[in-house]
């Protein structure tokens, strides 16, 4: 193998490997076994465990950041624009199954750190723009598309990682559901929602 086939080996198997077992789980022993080369080969290429993880997760949340942005950039209507969104993400969960599986392992989606958070952020800072300038049109406060896209862009990737599992219904089922919820909700918004009754406090009610 030339030098960029071997590295483009071990970031094969250290990809498998990774989405199996997780970072923890994975070691250079095995990593270098499965390739079927000496430990010093895969530090040689990637200088150990992290170097090759970070390669790997990098790669991964660019292609899924790609296709998203992709999705997201063309002047169409804000629901077309939804659909493409929820399509583009289950498209890489159904094409880089490995892939989405190392960015939820280490980082899910529920969490507000990591790689995959970052990523989701970028995606939202997206939505935001896109929907702020529809709630200004509408006469919504354009300073709340931020929370409305953090949301959108959560239910998607909950989703997503759900359905990386379950597989059923049909990815286009899914996406057609995902857009229904959304859509419908967002084109029924109250200017000034409010609860329909007081906040529960479990202290105030138990009290007395």
């Amino acid at each position: 193998m030339t030098g960029k086939e071997r590295r483009q080996q071990l970031l094969d198997v250290a990809r498998s490997l990774f989405a199996e077992k997780g970072f923890d789980g994975t070691s250079v022993e095995e990593i270098a076994h499965r390739a079927s080369v000496s430990k010093p080969v895969v530090y040689e290429h990637f200088g150990g465990k992290e170097g090759i993880y970070a390669v790997v997760v990098d790669r991964e949340m660019e292609t899924l950041l790609e296709g998203m942005t992709t999705a997201l950039s063309e002047e169409e209507h804000p629901r077309v624009l939804l659909e493409r969104a929820a399509l583009s993400l289950l498209d890489y969960v159904e094409s880089s199954t490995d892939g989405f599986r190392i960015l939820v392992r280490d980082s899910p989606v529920a969490t507000t750190t990591g790689t995959f958070s970052s990523l989701l952020n970028d995606i939202a800072s997206q939505v935001e723009h896109i929907l702020g300038v529809q709630f200004h049109r509408r006469g919504y406060e354009p300073k709340l598309a931020a929370l409305y896209a953090q949301a959108l862009v959560g239910m998607v990737a909950l989703t997503g990682q759900w359905w990386l599992e379950a597989r059923k219904p049909k990815k286009a089922d899914v996406a057609a559901h995902l857009v229904n919820l959304a859509w419908n909700g967002l084109s029924n918004l109250d200017g000034k929602p409010r609860l329909s009754e007081q906040p529960w406090s479990g202290t105030a009610r138990g009290s007395g």
